[in-house]
């Protein structure tokens, strides 16, 4: 079997790195979904920010046009970040805590009003819930070396 500079077999990556990649392309999908009448339900009641948007993407999950563009970033920025094994735990790890402080955040203020500026409702708590649960636990259990403190990759100068 052929062996990359970094002693990896050739055309196959981490785990991480493929968690990472599958969920940055997940985002990509949803925030392109939610500005498709009928996949989003009520998109005439699309607006900009805010708990006044009505429209719901599947008819479960409030969103808004921030809120999609913020989905096609997050999975834009998780592909750039999926390319080396580092930046795939920085994605799964760092987005598992984004999701989390949002799903504390949704349970502050869902049905506030204007305290509500990221559109959630329920279902979009329970989602950020499990986000961040599950993108937490695949930066860390998703690499050889996950919680050792050892370097997340191998200098292409070393062995």
């Amino acid at each position: 079997m052929a062996h990359n500079v970094r002693g990896r077999a050739a055309g196959r990556r981490p785990p991480a790195q493929l968690a990472a990649m599958i969920l940055a392309v997940i985002f990509l999908l949803i925030g392109v979904l939610g500005f498709i009448p009928g996949i989003t339900t009520d998109y005439s009641d699309l607006s900009f920010a805010g708990h006044h948007s009505g429209a719901k993407l599947l008819g479960l999950f409030q969103v808004s046009v921030l809120h999609n563009l913020v989905h096609l970033a997050f999975g834009v920025v998780g592909l750039a970040l999926a390319r080396t094994l580092a930046g795939a735990r920085l994605f799964l790890i760092g987005g598992g805590v984004v999701y989390l402080v949002l799903w504390i955040y949704g349970l502050a203020v869902v049905n506030k009003g204007s305290a509500n500026w990221i559109p959630v409702n329920n279902a979009d708590n329970w989602l950020h819930l499990f986000l961040g649960i599950g993108m937490l636990a695949l930066g860390l259990l998703l690499s050889r070396r996950a919680g050792t403190g050892g370097r997340l990759d191998n200098p292409i100068d070393r062995p």
